[in-house]
């Protein structure tokens, strides 16, 4: 599939496993798409996040990408659902990092020995990867632009499409911004 990637998107994925290993993570998940996403520029997505006002909000996107780090990953729905059940997230997290050190629960973890070498993707990166072909196809391209990643991540459930929709980019905002409206096939 990599070979149908535009070289704006093969740039993000490379710049993807690049931001998972400066970060010291064992693998490649939906923030660090979304990070390279932020990262990159020229491509169709960056003028269309652009567009969208979120160039100049990235360190709060990263700042509540953090944060949902720090929850161990799970995003504000999932902490809503706990809620409900009576589970306080934010004391499980204050209380573990009290006895385990800050950051305790980010995934991947934060002590023992960084590693080298190749960084495999989560499942969940993997499918953003896979929906970014199904995009492509039902907007009629041949090719996986950037632009195609960028709505894959809005449509696929987690804290990165959480974070952007908090931002104002959806995948309906999204498609205005690369098609005026048009072309809004069944992407999901």
């Amino acid at each position: 599939m990599f070979e149908r990637f535009t070289k704006d998107a093969r740039a993000v994925v490379t710049g993807a496993v690049e931001r998972c290993e400066r970060m010291g993570e064992e693998r490649v998940d939906q923030a660090h798409l979304l990070l390279a996403l932020l990262d990159h520029e020229g491509g169709r997505a960056a003028g269309a996040l652009s567009s969208l006002g979120l160039a100049g909000r990235r360190d709060a996107v990263e700042r509540d990408l953090a944060e949902a780090r720090r929850r161990g990953g799970l995003s504000r729905s999932d902490a809503d659902a706990l809620a409900g059940l009576g589970i306080d997230l934010a004391e499980i997290v204050t209380r573990v990092e009290r006895t385990h050190g800050e950051g305790a629960l980010t995934a991947g973890g934060r002590g023992g020995a960084r590693r080298t070498g190749r960084r495999p993707f989560t499942r969940e990166a993997k499918s953003v990867l896979a929906a970014s072909l199904r995009t492509a196809v039902a907007h009629g391209d041949r090719h996986i632009g950037d632009e195609h990643l960028l709505l894959a991540l809005t449509l696929r459930p987690g804290v990165p499409a959480e974070v952007l929709a908090d931002h104002g980019v959806t995948c309906a905002a999204v498609e205005r911004a690369l098609w005026g409206g048009k072309g809004e096939a069944g992407t999901g």
